[in-house]
């Protein structure tokens, strides 16, 4: 049987608006135009703010505010808000210039499209100005509706502290994360450039990483990034020590295959590190050839200077520490010429919660040939970044290294 789901929609009890990221009305139900006094024209396609602003009248007036504030978080986080008890006033259609004092209760979700992006917001709000309707209590108490809003209030303020500890805490942790992650040495030999961001809104010193270690015999270097699992103070730890571990087995392994055996007997003993991945491919100018190995992780691409580009896909193994007996790696080798670029990046650059992971290859792939002009290495990883990161951020973490060849 099919369902019209826009008559769903008109038919739901509560009241429920449908907004776009940039917060201009999509679409609302009759429940939400019945609750809120207006006709669909006066709603649909005009900023949430400009139809519903604050009362001008009430200079504590915070509802316009809390609500922006909790959509924002809807984009930016991708998740569920659920917001404290409101007080937002509604003007008067009927008579132009007088607001009434409403109270709500709303919660905002995303919607999300087949590519992963956000589509429109979900604005459910029930009303709750009846409910705290009650006369005061003997002996000149306050009622049940001052001393409610004032708990709303208070509730609303402690929120606003532990949001502002939180943003502290996570400056302090991402120096670290910085300090952990230092500019490597053969940048200035080697057109090398770097990028790492955060996952938004959480804590987050995360257990991605990067790493270019120039070896010894002949025009090389070795460069590796990867994850370890989980986030925090504790996935850093094991992170640097991981990656600590692997720049001084790079310097005497015979290859990558042998330095991520070497790597996952060692990640064997380390407490966080299991199912950590990595990649590490070791780039020779003389031979102008690069060998890579990968445990568990998505495969570096090389971008061919006179067009097209390979996945680098073909020494894959499971990640560090998940085999019952360590074995060899393999390893692979690939053949490039002056002007090639390679990049090595953790899987937060293309993998999106609703996608599948072949769809953010591809749009690596595209992102990387529409910018082969690009002047350098930094300005490709930049444009990389601006094609695949949503404008809300993701919620994991990118570690990116591009090599031009």
């Amino acid at each position: 049987m099919a369902i019209d789901y826009a008559a769903v929609f008109q038919a739901l009890p509560g009241a429920v608006a449908l907004l776009s990221p940039d917060l201009v009305f999509v679409d609302a139900n009759l429940a939400f135009l019945r609750q809120a006094g207006r006709s669909r024209a006066q709603v649909v396609g005009r900023y949430l703010f400009d139809a519903f602003p604050d009362n001008p009248g009430n200079p504590g007036a915070s509802g316009a505010r809390n609500l922006e504030a909790s959509l924002r978080r809807v984009v930016r986080t991708r998740e569920i808000d659920t917001m404290a008890l409101q007080r937002y006033d509604v003007e008067s259609t009927a008579q132009g210039g007088r607001w009434v004092e409403r109270y709500w209760s709303p919660v905002n979700a995303p919607v999300f499209a087949p590519d992963g992006h956000i589509a429109v917001l979900i604005h459910r709000v029930e009303e709750v100005t009846e409910l705290l309707r009650v006369s005061g209590r003997p002996g000149g108490e306050r009622g049940l509706e001052a001393e409610l809003y004032s708990r709303m209030r208070e509730l609303h303020q402690v929120n606003e502290r532990l949001r502002r500890a939180h943003a502290r805490e996570r400056e302090v942790a991402l120096s670290l994360q910085r300090a952990m992650l230092p500019a490597p040495t053969p940048v200035d030999r080697h057109r090398v450039a770097v990028r790492y961001r955060p996952a938004v809104d959480s804590l987050n010193v995360c257990g991605d990483w990067y790493d270019l270690v120039e070896l010894e015999d002949g025009d090389r270097i070795a460069v590796a990034v990867g994850d370890v699992v989980g986030h925090g103070l504790e996935a850093a730890g094991v992170m640097g020590q991981l990656r600590s571990a692997l720049s001084a087995t790079s310097r005497v392994a015979r290859g990558p295959a042998q330095a991520l055996e070497v790597l996952g007997r060692y990640a064997h003993s380390l407490d966080g590190a299991q199912s950590t991945t990595a990649v590490t491919a070791v780039i020779d100018w003389d031979r102008h050839t690069i060998t890579y190995s990968s445990a568990g992780h998505p495969p570096p691409v090389l971008l061919r200077g006179t067009g097209g580009a390979d996945l680098l896909d073909r020494a894959t193994d499971p990640p560090l520490d998940t085999a019952p007996e360590p074995r060899p790696r393999p390893e692979a080798t690939i053949a490039f010429t002056e002007g090639d670029t390679l990049l090595l990046y953790t899987d937060g650059l293309i993998e999106r919660r609703h996608q599948d992971i072949d769809t953010g290859l591809d749009q690596l792939v595209r992102s990387l040939d529409g910018n082969r002009h690009s002047a350098g290495p930094g300005e490709l990883a930049d444009a990389v970044l601006r094609d695949l990161l949503p404008a809300e951020g993701t919620s994991d973490d990118i570690a990116l290294v591009v090599v031009r060849l």
